[in-house]
């Protein structure tokens, strides 16, 4: 086992943290993707919980700030019917000098079952996990520039809703700023355990990563290339917060070169799926009538997020007993 998986997944396979999709299985990504659909009907149900965490306590620790993905995590948990603790860490004591150590330990002294954790410093959430209680499990928001997990398998979820569970015959390209992105380095790692038929990555060399071939994708510099008789665009915001230097001219120049419009949509497969994790920058990563197209399934993968985040938090507890202790 790699160091991710032995941390994320006990003896027996089961899920016991979600930190990366790195070091995971294939089984256990399709096992992920099949108890979101069960909860994907739960979704659209007049009353929309279950009772599967009844009881349990649920904080979202959040470093950044973040609307979208807590609001997802928090309307999940409430769905399992869990009670949900949002610690806003700008204005809490880690402020006043208390370490991370001592804000978990004080949480853990409160009796809480788990923590969903967003950082900007890549390996926290590894971190976390190695620290808490061992009736404790952690799942990654997003922490750095290396993964977003629950982002990619909603992605993945999204995918597979609009063109079917066989990913071995599509074609997929992600767009953007790979260099910057977690939930690229997560939607890469993800389609390739899926068996996809071909990752490909689109950006300017400026923000490709250094030995991205490794990632076992195709890499273009071209956007029209990139995107020839893809099945599926996956888009991806400018991170202009993590940049450090000037890697573009303009905004301006990345759109005209980047930007997905309408003409250049043409490239791609006519039944084409368009996708952004959100939040877009219009006129620079799309074109409006694109980004609210018939093409574009961005609302859906906001909407699958909370099936997904669902799955994923009853799976990490679902091996957790009445009295703490892991079964």
């Amino acid at each position: 086992m790699t160091r991710d998986n032995s941390l994320q997944v006990d003896k027996d396979g089961n899920l016991r943290h979600f930190l990366c999709i790195r070091g995971l299985t294939s089984n256990l990504l399709t096992d992920i993707l099949d108890a979101a659909e069960s909860f994907a009907g739960v979704t659209e149900q007049t009353v929309k919980k279950v009772p599967l965490l009844r009881g349990k306590t649920i904080v979202n620790l959040f470093f950044e700030a973040s609307t979208r993905t807590r609001t997802t995590f928090e309307l999940a948990a409430k769905r399992l019917s869990a009670d949900v603790l949002n610690i806003s860490v700008a204005v809490s004591s880690t402020v006043k000098g208390e370490s991370l150590m001592d804000t978990l330990s004080n949480l853990e002294a409160m009796h809480v079952d788990m923590f969903v954790v967003r950082h900007a410093e890549s390996g926290s959430a590894h971190f976390i996990a190695r620290n808490v209680a061992p009736h404790i499990s952690v799942i990654n928001a997003g922490d750095g520039r290396h993964a977003h997990p629950t982002q990619a398998m909603l992605d993945m979820f999204t995918i597979r809703r609009t063109k079917g569970k066989d990913f071995g015959r599509l074609r997929v390209a992600i767009v953007g700023d790979i260099l910057h992105s977690r939930v690229a380095r997560s939607q890469i790692h993800a389609l390739n355990l899926l068996n996809t038929g071909e990752v490909r990555i689109v950006a300017p060399k400026t923000l490709i990563p250094a030995h991205a071939e490794t990632l076992g994708v195709h890499i273009f510099h071209d956007l029209e290339e990139g995107i020839r008789d893809a099945d599926v665009i996956m888009m991806l915001r400018l991170q202009n917060e993590r940049m450090e230097g000037a890697l573009l001219p303009s905004e301006q120049e990345y759109f005209q070169l980047f930007g997905l419009t309408e003409d250049k949509l043409t490239s791609a497969k006519p039944d084409v799926t368009v996708m952004h994790p959100g939040p877009i920058n219009r006129g620079v990563e799309m074109d409006s009538i694109v980004a609210d197209g018939p093409r574009s399934v961005i609302l859906q993968q906001v909407s699958h997020g909370i099936a997904v985040r669902m799955a994923v938090m009853s799976m990490a507890m679902r091996r957790v007993g009445m009295g703490g202790e892991r079964n």
